[in-house]
């Protein structure tokens, strides 16, 4: 069996910046098993399979190590290749997911992603939180993922986690944001709980920077950037219960996977 797959640099209009993800278009779903090996072979942050379901794509994620609930940048990879490569006419894609129906449409020359906006809670860990992250923290919130406000965008670029400590810690993983010097907000990505150690630029992240920003800035549409080695920069946009989050892809690599 061969199958076909593409790789694209998302939240970037250029090679080598932004987050990479590989995209596998299939006709049936392959054992979950198999598609965990084919992510771990590929070893992204992030590997999409989509199969189509009805006039919807049902898409999956699986980072090296695991199966993940909710992803952006390869989502937005995957509508890339749709659009691009398989010349998909709607200027709308529709996908099935473990959080929910969710959509990437084409605008103004970017894709926008329309994801579920993520509430947090107050969390009673911050001195934990502080020891793992290795800053002082403004305050702490979390979800699924945790949630760390620091003082200023230079301490975020300074944040250098203890990656063991932090696994241990009850989240998929910690975002830590500030105010930018140069845009609405920052962020960063560590989740070395589901074998990344830092995210390039994390998509799913937005759906609780996005509504956390807009409350603080006053202000429902926002610019972003995500302050990894690679980084990436977001446009986004509150409404209502959802979050719109725009940003260009590349293809950098197209193959063809030999499984015997």
């Amino acid at each position: 069996m061969q199958l076909e797959f593409h790789q694209v640099d998302a939240f970037s209009d250029r090679p080598f910046s932004g987050n990479p993800a590989m995209v596998y278009r299939l006709d049936a779903w392959l054992a979950d098993e198999l598609m965990q090996k084919i992510a771990a072979e590929h070893n992204l942050a992030e590997t999409a399979f989509l199969v189509r379901e009805g006039q919807a794509w049902h898409v999956r994620w699986f980072t090296p190590t695991t199966e993940v609930p909710l992803c952006g940048h390869a989502t937005l990879a995957s509508a890339y290749v749709l659009f691009e490569i398989y010349k998909e006419t709607a200027e709308r894609l529709d996908f099935i997911s473990k959080s929910g129906p969710l959509s990437v449409s084409r605008e103004e020359g970017r894709l926008w992603l329309d994801f579920p906006v993520i509430e947090l809670s107050e969390v009673d860990m911050a001195q934990d939180v502080e020891r793992a992250l290795g800053v002082a923290a403004v305050e702490v919130l979390g979800s699924n993922e945790l949630f760390v406000v620091l003082e200023s965008e230079q301490a975020v670029l300074d944040c250098t986690p203890d990656m063991v400590a932090l696994a241990k810690l009850p989240w998929l993983g910690a975002i830590v944001t500030a105010r930018g010097d140069q845009h609405d907000f920052v962020s960063r990505y560590f989740a070395p709980a589901i074998g990344i150690n830092e995210d390039p630029v994390t998509g799913s992240t937005h759906c609780s920077l996005i509504p956390y920003w807009s409350k603080r800035l006053g202000k429902i549409s926002l610019t972003a950037c995500q302050r990894s080695a690679r980084g990436g920069e977001l446009v986004c946009r509150l409404e209502g219960d959802r979050v719109k989050i725009g940003g260009h892809a590349t293809l950098v690599a197209s193959g063809t996977l030999m499984l015997g």
